[in-house]
């Protein structure tokens, strides 16, 4: 059905459900790691991060010396982006512990569409479109009233549980979660764009980022060996969420760039909170329900594309975007055998 102003919606491409995808198994983590209590946060951060990385790194080993002398010219940019890789899970884990999981969850994950933002603003000079603008305050607000919710009828936290001094600094190891987060993606996106598969691309950073978290682990570890279901945990987080998780990402940054890819992994904190309920047995007060309505109104935002109708020229086909480049056609060439052309760049 065609609107008054000529256009008409299309379905989501790939790049956006990868990263749709990735967020759901990484909003599994919450849940999974409740079956491992005894087993610590930064233990299960290197674990996921560390041994799913560097099983990354093995499977695209043949891409990776394939590619290894594109990847050296790059080797700034493959070196920020593991260093990232590196700092996120103790900064991403260690903020939940200190602030709590509703505050840490959406300190780190919500700030990182913005901290995305303005890495792609100052490295690569891209503007935002209202269209990304808007689909990140609505994803922004969701998350807010998801955190509002369980820290006023979950039972990880409460008022007066935590100091201020270590609520503090909880939130400010959120804030390098997300910035680290928008930084290791932003990298990722940057090779991808130069030509590097997403394979060698992804699984040289978090490769060389696992091989950071190696000492993290022997450090931490130890119980994660103590019972079957300890070790089970662990072998889930580091091959379903991250090494599958990333997978996937790393496909939808093939697409998309870093600062969409990290607004539409919002979604996440929607699917930890539904699981909380559903397996946990936690309850979400209405407030946490509208915030979910809210996150999955920003992803129908930045994922509906819209299309001209066939009497006109079929421009843009872009995903909100900021600035419109990845959708727009080439100079030469019309119709949809050149668009198709575009979309898989």
């Amino acid at each position: 059905m065609t609107t008054a102003a000529g256009r008409v919606p299309a379905p989501v491409g790939m790049g956006p459900m990868c990263v749709l995808l990735a967020s759901v198994l990484w909003g599994t983590t919450g849940t999974a790691a409740t079956f491992a209590p005894d087993v610590g946060p930064l233990a299960i951060g290197a674990v996921a991060m560390g041994l799913g990385g560097l099983f990354q790194a093995v499977v695209a080993a043949p891409a990776i010396r394939r590619e290894a002398p594109r990847l050296r010219t790059r080797r700034g940019v493959v070196l920020i982006g593991a260093l990232a890789v590196g700092v996120y899970p103790p900064a991403f884990y260690s903020s939940m512990h200190l602030a709590g999981v509703a505050t840490g969850t959406v300190v780190s994950i919500g700030s990182a569409p913005l901290a995305s933002a303005l890495v792609e603003r100052g490295f690569d000079g891209r503007r935002l479109t209202r269209r990304w603008i808007t689909g990140a305050v609505l994803g922004l607000t969701g998350t807010v009233l998801l955190c509002v919710a369980e820290a006023t009828g979950g039972p990880h936290s409460g008022p007066g549980s935590r100091s201020t001094g270590s609520t503090v600094l909880g939130v400010a190891l959120g804030l390098v979660a997300g910035l680290t987060y928008a930084v290791y993606s932003w990298a990722a996106h940057r090779l991808i764009s130069r030509g590097i598969t997403s394979g060698a691309a992804m699984g040289t950073v978090f490769g060389i980022g696992g091989l950071l978290l190696v000492p993290v682990l022997l450090t931490t570890g130890a119980p994660l060996l103590d019972s079957w279901s300890g070790a089970a945990v662990g072998a889930y987080m580091a091959l379903v969420p991250m090494f599958l998780g990333y997978v996937l990402f790393g496909w939808g940054l093939a697409h998309v760039p870093a600062s969409t890819a990290t607004a539409l992994t919002l979604l996440e904190p929607a699917v930890a909170a539904v699981l909380a309920v559903l397996v946990v047995g936690e309850r979400l007060p209405p407030v946490g329900w509208a915030g979910v309505v809210l996150i999955l109104g920003c992803l129908a935002v930045l994922t509906v594309r819209r299309g001209r109708a066939p009497a006109r020229h079929p421009s843009s086909f872009t995903l909100a975007l900021p600035g419109g480049h990845a959708g727009a056609p080439p100079r030469s060439g019309r119709g949809p055998r050149a668009r198709g052309r575009t979309l898989r760049r």
